[in-house]
């Protein structure tokens, strides 16, 4: 059985920083390009960084690129995202996603979300 499982997430201030880790199981992380993704109160899902299956390619949302770090740990099959400078807009459940190919990530296999919360 496939199993995402999110975690990490919490209320922070402005400017401070989260981990949020997302445990798989039912498939190898290292073997799939993976994605987060978040979706705000009363908004749609916004991809957020993906990493590919060889960890060669990493891409981000230019509202996150030089502030969020997507990584994997294979040993311990679990998905990574390290979130620093973090700002109100950041407010959002974020997931863990396992797109499916050529498919827009709102299709993808996804956990049930950690809710990330930045407030002063």
């Amino acid at each position: 059985e496939v199993q995402l499982v999110e975690s990490g997430g919490g209320l922070v201030q402005p400017g401070g920083s989260l981990r949020l880790s997302c445990a798989v199981s039912g498939f190898t992380v290292s073997n799939n390009a993976m994605s987060w993704a978040r979706q705000a109160p009363g908004k749609g899902l916004e991809w957020v960084a993906e990493i590919d299956n060889g960890g060669g390619t990493i891409a981000y949302a230019g509202s996150v690129k030089g502030r969020f770090t997507i990584s994997r740990d294979n040993a311990k099959n679990t998905l990574y995202l390290e979130m620093n400078n973090l700002k109100t807009e950041d407010t959002a459940m974020y997931y863990c996603i396992k797109p499916r190919p050529g498919l827009s990530i709102t299709y993808g296999t996804r956990g049930r979300g950690t809710q990330v919360t930045v407030s002063s």
